[in-house]
């Protein structure tokens, strides 16, 4: 569906609009995917859309936006002012869209619209835009990274216990790295997921992208040798497969449920499996490795904090009716249904006391966002950041893959080259 297709909902409605009798019984609906497929999205959301038009009249026409997609959308959508009235958007996305000024601020007002500030966990809050501003978005989905390792691979290699230090990850590994089985599997070609991976290593080294002004830093050493570390499971470990160069999302994950590799870094994923055919005693998860083998804060941080957050166009004709869609999306009884369909956790405090959410699957994610996840930076540029600095480390798994050598060198001229293409330079 083009972009002007998907937006004739909206139209571009004035901002103070909304609160007449007039106004349209009709929103559009931009969601991220969140399950294994466009389609497990749409089977997932679709009865919960028609929950809430039989509750208030308004229909909402959804889309499920790819993730290789959604922020060029979203961005073009901004810039051109023909977008949908509600949106999901990673919540690292936050503060650049905020600076566009297409997002409704959640202001005291908004937020008692839907129940108040207070309901929402406080990590999650700290992912909604700049400090000091009023959010740009509403969170809606929590996530962290984890390690999920496959048991059998695990017994078949003599492996009792997941790796909890990066030597460890490394050495399991490779002994299982043979025969045509990888130990790790990695989406080189995932832009977004390579500036997880290598914000967290960076932050094991002591290391930001961004100086405290918000400026980019992509150059320091402890940058250089986080992305060298990532790259370099490829090139230099030997545990993660050449052909993951070129995987895109979600592609490691098939991986992994279909036995070809043992262990996958991934934000909240037993859902996915479920849905690509694993069962739930095939797998186990552990906190994703940090240096010391024990993960906190500082220098054994282990995950950014992941999530998915709600925002509104401020310029949608249907103000009225889309804040009330995102409460209906953050209500209790929507939050536990949701989060446990894509295997997340609720960024509401309220709906966290489900058992749920204290599962194998869940227990893990719940205690790394309590004690060992950073955000990452809520600078303007931070969508540029995943761009550039995403697309260098692409670039070095494709040297990896093809049998050129990855120095420390020459990741160091790709970020400075990642660095050149930032507005704020």
């Amino acid at each position: 569906m083009s972009l002007a297709l998907a937006a004739t909902a909206c139209g571009g409605g004035s901002s103070s609009g909304g609160g007449s009798n007039d106004s349209p019984k009709e929103l559009t609906y931009w969601a991220s995917n969140q399950g294994a497929s466009v389609e497990v999205d749409k089977k997932v959301l679709q009865p919960e859309l028609d929950k809430f038009e039989k509750e208030t009249g308004i229909k909402v026409k959804l889309e499920v936006v790819p993730w290789s997609d959604l922020l060029n959308r979203i961005l073009t959508a901004t810039t051109s002012g023909q977008g949908p009235d509600v949106l999901n958007i990673g919540n690292t996305w936050s503060a650049s869209l905020q600076a566009t000024g297409a997002l409704l601020p959640w202001d005291a007002k908004n937020f008692e619209m839907i129940g108040g500030k207070d309901r929402f966990v406080d990590s999650a809050l700290g992912s909604t835009g700049v400090e000091g501003q009023d959010p740009a978005a509403v969170p809606l989905y929590s996530m962290a990274y984890a390690l999920y390792y496959n048991k059998q691979m695990f017994a078949d290699a003599g492996i009792t216990k997941p790796p909890a230090t990066w030597d460890e990850l490394v050495a399991t590994g490779q002994k299982i790295s043979k025969d045509g089985k990888w130990g790790l599997g990695a989406e080189g070609s995932n832009l977004s997921n390579n500036i997880h991976q290598v914000f967290v290593l960076a932050k094991q080294h002591g290391a930001d992208f961004f100086t405290a002004d918000g400026k980019p830093d992509f150059t320091s050493d402890g940058a250089v040798a986080a992305v060298k570390q990532y790259v370099d499971l490829m090139a230099e470990d030997k545990v993660v497969a050449p052909g993951n160069a070129e995987y895109a999302q979600n592609q490691s994950l098939s991986d992994f449920a279909k036995g070809k590799t043992a262990m996958v870094l991934w934000q909240t994923a037993s859902a996915t499996f479920k849905t690509m055919g694993m069962k739930d005693d095939e797998w186990g998860v552990a906190p994703a490795p940090v240096p010391s083998g024990t993960p906190g804060a500082g220098q054994a941080t282990n995950s950014m904090v992941a999530g998915i957050n709600m925002a509104v166009f401020k310029n949608s004709d249907n103000l009225d009716g889309a804040t009330q869609f995102v409460k209906f999306m953050t209500s209790d009884a929507e939050q536990k249904l949701l989060n446990k369909a894509y295997g997340s956790i609720p960024p509401v405090k309220a709906a966290q006391s489900d058992p749920a959410f204290n599962t194998q699957a869940t227990a893990v994610l719940r205690e790394t966002l309590a004690t060992s996840a950073a955000a990452l930076p809520q600078v303007p540029d931070e969508s540029q950041f995943e761009t550039a600095v995403g697309t260098a480390v692409k670039e070095l798994f494709a040297d990896a893959a093809n049998g050129r050598e990855v120095t420390t060198g020459s990741v160091k001229e790709k970020l400075a080259k990642a660095q050149q293409q930032m507005p704020n330079k």
